[in-house]
């Protein structure tokens, strides 16, 4: 059997997918996702910041409600207000913060090593596929592991990759992933309980 209370997506890199796709929706073109994981403080802190078009108080506030929604293709928006939960489940913290025409950052901050909170699960996964798939829109990855951290920016590798070359080619795009892995095996040591 399976608890009814279980959220919908029980890892935190797939909530970032998700939320990201929100600013992808929102018409961003540069999304900055950045995880830091801090033992000292025993925080997980997960932050998505888009340039999208923002969204008024009330926008905001009906973001957070889970039975609405502004897709056609599901009637219920459980993202934003999952998350949420996932992190004030933990003793966290959540915020968004959206200006009209400026854009949204969303802000989850868990506690790390508190019980309920779900694991970070494939978070270069994650990455890999919002880049993949959404080659139009540049990206600014950023994770940290105490005092260590790497970022991968997109516009710094269009800037090395030249005119015309795409993130989907297979050398690319094999690239990627291995650089995202690779970066995140350095800077949390192969970490597990992350």
């Amino acid at each position: 059997w399976q608890s009814t209370s279980e959220p919908m997506m029980p890892e935190i890199a797939l909530n970032i997918l998700d939320i990201a796709e929100n600013s992808v929706r929102a018409e961003a073109s540069l999304i900055e996702i950045t995880v830091s994981a801090q033992l000292q403080e025993d925080t997980l802190t997960v932050v998505i910041a888009d340039n999208g078009c923002g969204m008024t108080r009330e926008e905001k506030e009906s973001v957070l409600d889970p039975f609405y929604t502004t897709r056609t293709t599901r009637k219920v928006g459980l993202g934003v207000p999952f998350f949420k939960q996932a992190a004030e489940s933990t003793g966290g913290s959540f915020r968004i913060d959206s200006e009209k025409g400026k854009g949204t950052a969303v802000t989850a901050v868990f506690g790390l090593s508190h019980i309920d909170r779900m694991p970070l699960g494939d978070i270069s996964a994650s990455v890999y596929t919002l880049i993949a798939f959404h080659e139009e829109i540049d990206f600014r990855y950023t994770y940290i592991c105490g005092e260590k951290s790497f970022s991968l920016d997109t516009r710094e590798m269009r800037a090395m990759l030249g005119e015309g070359i795409s993130f989907s080619e297979p050398e690319v795009s094999a690239f990627i992933k291995e650089y995202l892995e690779e970066n995140k095996r350095e800077t949390d040591g192969g970490a597990d309980f992350i």
